[in-house]
């Protein structure tokens, strides 16, 4: 099955991806403490999320499909890390995978056109934030040079107990 993956095409996210990039997080708001999202999300109600993401500036989305059947395998984005100006340099990155694309090198391509999308943007560092454990993830982005700079504790609640958030940090 692995095969199958090697020819995975990486590219900006457009519109007509909404319902496929919806379902995709739903899954992760339904099944995994991955999200803190507790309730999953229309199309319409994702939309604005979608639109927060355009081909240019620090604030991308990238969307990896099975060159064949135009499959969404996963997709990552740059977001605004906070609000406040001062933050403009930073952003915050995440990567989701269809449930069929998870270790099979995809988070990886998704990423590296990420920041390759990024070379040029006026922008210092990346910061991601891992609901724990999740192993695969802090292994995907220490893999990717993200280093860990520390970790909330007991952050967030979903399915009845609470969940660490471990942070790590990039430099871009």
């Amino acid at each position: 099955m692995l095969s199958e993956f090697r020819e995975v095409q990486v590219r900006p996210g457009v519109e007509s991806d909404l319902g496929a990039l919806t379902d995709l997080y739903n899954h992760y708001v339904r099944e995994t403490p991955i999200t803190f999202d507790t309730a999953v999300f229309t199309p319409q109600e994702r939309r604005p999320w979608l639109l927060s993401h355009p081909e240019d500036g620090p604030h991308r989305l990238m969307v990896a499909t099975e060159p064949e059947s135009g499959t969404i395998l996963g997709y990552a984005t740059s977001s605004a890390f906070r609000p406040k100006p001062a933050y403009a340099t930073s952003v915050e990155v995440t990567v989701y995978l269809a449930p069929q694309a998870t270790g099979r090198g995809v988070g990886t391509r998704l990423y590296s056109a990420l920041f390759e999308s990024l070379a040029g943007q006026h922008l210092h560092r990346a910061y991601a934030g891992i609901a724990q454990p999740n192993e695969a993830s802090v292994r995907l982005h220490e893999r990717l040079g993200f280093r860990h700079i520390g970790t909330y504790r007991e952050v967030g609640y979903k399915f009845g107990r609470y969940w660490d958030v471990a942070w790590y940090e990039k430099e871009l």
